[in-house]
């Protein structure tokens, strides 16, 4: 399969929230309809950056993998297509979740981050179900629960959170600045 892009964006050995950032600013420069290859190493980026593609409206085209690098295509919407970077309007501070931790309290936790992520540290409890697989994975999670979502930085969980409140959850927050700060 042979894909022309009209710019590529090496974004190899850049972890999450990098591969985004650098897309976001790199499509700018796109026409309407031009296509971009990023370049990125880190497995996380495939469902992070379909994901930030469906939420701006430009048209995630696939991956394709090359050894070790992964190749996102990515077409620039029109200006009428493309919406602001939305925000998850419900968040909660890392230390207000510790805190409940603390006094005792049962909290449902998402964790989005890759199962690798995951392994070398989480929080007591947390349910581990990467980004990527979170749709075709949504009867594990009680709509009923005040689901706290937690990633790395908060970009991927507020992706999820977005997804999730698109899916019928009512009570969703964001957990920042993420486990980064754990």
């Amino acid at each position: 399969m042979s894909i022309t892009a009209n710019e590529i964006l090496d974004a190899k050995g850049l972890a999450c929230p990098m591969p985004i950032v650098r897309t976001k600013k790199a499509i700018t420069n796109l026409e309407p309809g031009q296509v971009i290859e990023v370049q990125a190493t880190d497995k996380g980026s495939t469902a992070d950056i379909k994901a930030w593609a469906d939420s701006t409206g430009h048209q995630y085209l696939g991956t394709v993998e090359d050894g070790e690098v992964l190749k996102h295509y990515l077409r620039k919407a029109s200006e009428e297509d493309t919406k602001e970077d939305t925000k998850h309007e419900a968040i909660m501070d890392l230390r207000v979740l510790r805190n409940k931790m603390d006094a005792g309290e049962s909290l449902a936790i998402v964790d989005v981050r890759e199962p690798a992520e995951f392994a070398f540290g989480h929080i007591p409890g947390a349910e581990n179900i990467p980004l990527g697989e979170l749709e075709e994975r949504l009867s594990e999670i009680d709509q009923n629960e005040e689901l706290h979502i937690i990633c790395r930085t908060g970009s991927r969980s507020d992706l999820a959170a977005q997804k999730l409140k698109a899916n019928g959850y009512k009570n969703v927050k964001n957990i920042v600045p993420g486990m980064s700060n754990w």
